[in-house]
This record gives structure tokens, C-alpha cells and sequence, in this order.
């Protein structure tokens, strides 16, 4: 990881720019000292660049920036700089002024799987949603996918109050630890408890739960997550909505948890009270992390949409204009995917998941086409090739990033690494990113269960298929 030259963020006034979420807490005393998001401006008058992005082709970066003053992300510039190759979103711009911006989040004690135990980066188009009609991205976290900040300027320390809240996909999410946003540990190390104080959404059972299967709001404390003053189960109700905003605020041995649906209506308090066990006083450190758990953990998945940090304990009417803020923005889901059955068009047959297992590793073959759902694929806008959905998404994997011929292609947990990314060509083949070898029905067979790997592309109609 070499070190990243960030572009200056400035904050340009507007005539007449309307009220964002740091604008509605400036108002309320509590003022953002951390704003980040890739879909808007969280400040009316912001007319800077909201993150940036690498494309693999060069290796040359962009920033993308506001269509206007306090507006929408200009999606077009991504389109533009992206088009025939891929990209990773590699800075999250601090909005606030104070620098404090997202990058690629380094070893902790559980390391990540990028070179050196470096975090991935999210794929930029992974997630294409739709604020106030325009289109934008969101960043989409996989398992192994990270940022961080270690050396932030203004944010809560020790048993100091402060607010936070995200706005993320209600319907990406898996049970691990930990998809994370806010204050943690500046040196990856889980050593004491309360040296965080995060959002987390998700369906983890393993120390904090709420009702019902999940997911949850909930907030990771550091020895935990909690969703409630108990450790263990709390009536903490599960989320179903399609966008999800998550509110946790604390202060001297008091502290909340808040949630709403991010597309309408206000927030319900799920928990308001004192601190937990062993958690008061608070012995926050200031870093800011997203996706990851404070010592790394790098095994959650969700996707994130914009977040901030204030300083000082937020009221509840501030946060219930915020929320009112968050459900003008107008979030909708972006295009729909293409999804359907993949039909290798040689044997007559459809891509499959044998006996509709979710195990990673399991090798993909052909069988008669029957509509169920370990054959029902989608072409992700990122390039990948997904089966199932929730806890349970698994995408379409090179095994050990194979580049030889008779690699077999498995189902894998997604991500975003080129062996689980693939190419629709026009000639009906499919061509993983990373080698560009086709994906083949081995042995140009036709009966039930054969394997399907890859091979040198040769034309052939075993190489050849049709989404939907």
C-alpha cells in the first residue's frame, strides 16, 4: 500500500442551497466533524468531490464530484472514466473540512486479503442506486472489504458524546462481524472493551441479537455488539426495510440505538439507557472505520450510502430532521440486474448449484433447467455472476484465482476480486476478467452434474450461453 496524494476537498457556498443532514446538526449544537458519502453532498453549500475512484485499466484515479452545490454525486463522470474497464472506489471524501477521510484500511489483528493484509476496496459499481432521480453509487462491502482512518481530527475520544448514523441497503447484509461505521481503535487491536463506538446492521447473534431472524441495528462497543444494555438478546426488532437508516449516539453512561426507514416516515428508539456493564467510562480512540470491525474483523457484508460523525450528543428531534432530510433525498433502488437462468446453449441445459448447497468451494455444473434457485443468476453491474441473495449470496469463482485451463469454477462467498468477475461477450461466450479464459462445460458434455471449468476459448458450443 503507497500512500495516496488526496485532491483538495473544498467547500464552495451556494446561493440558496438548501439545508443536508450536517447542516440540520450544525443547527442542533452538534456539529459533524466526520460526513461521508458517495451518493450527495451532506452540507448545502458542499460543491466538492465526494470519493474517487482507480480504474484497473492505467491505474490512473478520479475524483467524483456533485452535479451542483449540495447535490447529487455526478454518476456520469464515473461512467465516463470507468466505461470498458473496472474500478475501486479508493477515498471516501470527509465533507466536514477536517480531512478526515476514508482509504484503504490496513492490517489489524485479523488481517485483510489484499497484498501485505491490506483490506480490499469496494467495486464502484457494485451498487447503483437512484437519489432524487439521478443516479449514483453506493459502496459496496464484501467480506475482506475495508477503509479506515487512524489519524482523524475532531472526533469523540475517551468518554466524549457524540452522534452517528448511516444510511445503508436494507437487504445486504450477512450474520458475520462485523459491517461497521464510526468511532474505533486506532491501532486494529481488540485489547479492552470500549474503545468503540460504531453502527452496526446485520444478523450476528454471536454477543448482542434482537427478535425475530434479523437483521439488526445494533452498535459495536469493542467485546461486543450490542442491542441493548444486556449483552445477549434485547428487544431489538428486525429491519425490513429496503433502505435502512441506523442511528447510535453516546454519552457519560447513557447512550441509544435509533432506526427508520430511510425512504419514509420517522425513527423508532430501539434503545435509550445506560451503559453496559463494564462500558462506563467510555475509552473511545477517535479512528473512523466502514465495513470492518475494529480489530479488522473483515467478515461482514452491507453497503453504504452516507454516514457522519458529530460531536456532542445529538437531541432526538435534531435526528428526526435529519431522518426527514434522509427520506426528501428520494432513495430508490438503482437498475434492475439481469437475472435469470444461465443456459449452456451446447448441452441444452442450465448453470447449477448441486442439491442447492450454499457451501463455498462447490463446483458448478449443468442440469436440466427447472427455474429453482441455485440456477437463478444475476449479472451484477460489478461484473459478477451471483446466486441466492441475503446471508446466503454466493458469486461465481475462478477457484484459487486459477488462471490454467480446467480451473474449476465454484460458488465462493462475493468478494469483488477479477476471478469473480465475468465477461458477457457478444458472441455468446463468457470470459472470466481475471485470465480470460471461457467459461466451459468440460468435456463438451450433455448429461446432468458435468463439471463446468475453464478453458482457452475456442468458439465451440460448449463455450457458449444465454442469460435469462
Amino acid at each position: 500500500m503507497t500512500g495516496l496524494a488526496l485532491a483538495a476537498v473544498p467547500l464552495v457556498p451556494a446561493q440558496g442551497a438548501g439545508q443536508g443532514p450536517c447542516d440540520i446538526y450544525a443547527a442542533g449544537g452538534t456539529p459533524c466533524v466526520a460526513a461521508h458519502s458517495t451518493t450527495r453532498a451532506l452540507y448545502g453549500a458542499y460543491n466538492g468531490a465526494l470519493y474517487q475512484v482507480r480504474r484497473s485499466s492505467d491505474n490512473t484515479t478520479r475524483d467524483v464530484g456533485v452535479l451542483s452545490a449540495g447535490g447529487v454525486a455526478n454518476a456520469a463522470t464515473q461512467d465516463s472514466f470507468c466505461a470498458g474497464t473496472t474500478c475501486l472506489i479508493t477515498v471516501i471524501y470527509d465533507q466536514s473540512g477536517r480531512g478526515n477521510h476514508l482509504t484503504q484500511a490496513p492490517p489489524g489483528y485479523w488481517p485483510g486479503p489484499a497484498p501485505g493484509g491490506w483490506d480490499n476496496l469496494a467495486d464502484a459499481t457494485a451498487a447503483p442506486v437512484t437519489v432524487g432521480g439521478q443516479k449514483a453509487y453506493g459502496v459496496y462491502i464484501s467480506p475482506g472489504t475495508g477503509y479506515r482512518n487512524n489519524r482523524t481530527n475532531g472526533i469523540a475520544t475517551g468518554d466524549q458524546p457524540e452522534g452517528i448514523y448511516a444510511v445503508v441497503d436494507g437487504t445486504h447484509y450477512n450474520q458475520w462481524c462485523c459491517f461497521d461505521y464510526g468511532n474505533a481503535q486506532t491501532d486494529g487491536q481488540a485489547d479492552r472493551q470500549g474503545i468503540m463506538e460504531t453502527v452496526y446492521f446485520g444478523a450476528n447473534r454471536q454477543w448482542g441479537y434482537g427478535d425475530g431472524p434479523g437483521p439488526w441495528v445494533m452498535a459495536d462497543l469493542e467485546w461486543g455488539l450490542f442491542s441493548g444494555v444486556n449483552a445477549g438478546y434485547n428487544r431489538n426488532p428486525t429491519i425490513n426495510h429496503r433502505f435502512v437508516t441506523a442511528m447510535v449516539k453516546g454519552e457519560p453512561n447513557h447512550w441509544a440505538i435509533r432506526s427508520g426507514n430511510a425512504q419514509s416516515g420517522g425513527l423508532s428508539t430501539v434503545f435509550d439507557g445506560p451503559r453496559p456493564n463494564g462500558y462506563h467510562p467510555m475509552q473511545k480512540e477517535g479512528a473512523i472505520l466502514l465495513g470492518i470491525g475494529g480489530d479488522n474483523s473483515v467478515s461482514g457484508a452491507g453497503t453504504f450510502f452516507e454516514g457522519v460523525l458529530t460531536a456532542g450528543y445529538p437531541s432526538n428531534a435534531t435526528e428526526e430532521a435529519v431522518q426527514a432530510n434522509i427520506t426528501a433525498a428520494a432513495y430508490t433502488p438503482g437498475p434492475a440486474a439481469p437475472t435469470g437462468a444461465v443456459r449452456a446453449v451446447g448441452a441444452g441445459k442450465c448453470l447449477d448449484v448441486n442439491g442447492a448447497t450454499t457451501t463455498a468451494g462447490t463446483q458448478l455444473q449443468i442440469w436440466d433447467c427447472n427455474g429453482g434457485s441455485n440456477q437463478t443468476w444475476t449479472r451484477t453491474s460489478g461484473g459478477a455472476l451471483t446466486v441466492y441473495s441475503g446471508s446466503n449470496l454466493r458469486c461465481a469463482d475462478a477457484y484459487g484465482q486459477g488462471t490454467s485451463n480446467g480451473t474449476a469454477v465454484v460458488i465462493w462467498t462475493c468478494n469483488s476480486q477479477t476471478n469473480q468477475q465475468w465477461r458477457f461477450n457478444a458472441n455468446g461466450t463468457i470470459t472470466s476478467v481475471q485470465s480470460g479464459l471461457c467459461l466451459d462445460v468440460s468435456g463438451a458434455g450433455t448429461a446432468n452434474g458435468t463439471k463446468v471449468q475453464l478453458w482457452t476459448c475456442t468458439g465451440a458450443a460448449n463455450q457458449k450461453w444465454t442469460l435469462g
